[in-house]
């Protein structure tokens, strides 16, 4: 065998580690964002909110950052593992992060879909092809 396979297998797990930790960071912010950050005025751009309905929902909203930091850290989880446990840990994790970026865009905005789920299509792809 020759070392063209074994180059490009770990170029394509690089790729995926960095796609699963950029994921990670994005899931953070937004735990930031809904859990300590919902009414001030950078949550409320992010999220379109007025300040009267982010003084109702911040209990709501927290409890959304909570989850979005479970799906941090289960990415951070598949960064750091090995085989088998990566895989199967990044493949949980990044169809969480598209499923409920499907359900965002379909409930609350048509571009969490961009921010979510296409991300994590493309880190799911580079996680299957590094296997």
């Amino acid at each position: 065998m020759d070392g063209a396979p074994v180059c490009h297998d770990v170029r394509m797990s690089i790729a995926a580690t960095v796609a699963l930790l950029l994921i990670a960071a994005l899931h953070a912010y937004i735990l930031v964002l809904e859990m300590f950050l919902w009414t001030t005025p950078r949550a409320r751009g992010a999220f379109g909110t007025t300040p009267e309905f982010a003084a109702a929902t911040k209990t709501l909203a927290a409890n959304q950052g909570l989850y979005n930091g479970f799906l941090a850290a289960g990415l951070v989880w598949a960064a750091v593992a090995t085989d088998p446990v990566r895989f199967r840990v990044a493949v949980f994790f990044l169809v969480c992060v598209a499923v409920a970026g499907v359900y965002g865009a379909v409930t609350a905005s048509r571009r969490i879909v961009f921010v979510q789920t296409v991300p994590a299509l493309i880190a799911l792809a580079l996680v299957l092809a590094a296997r």
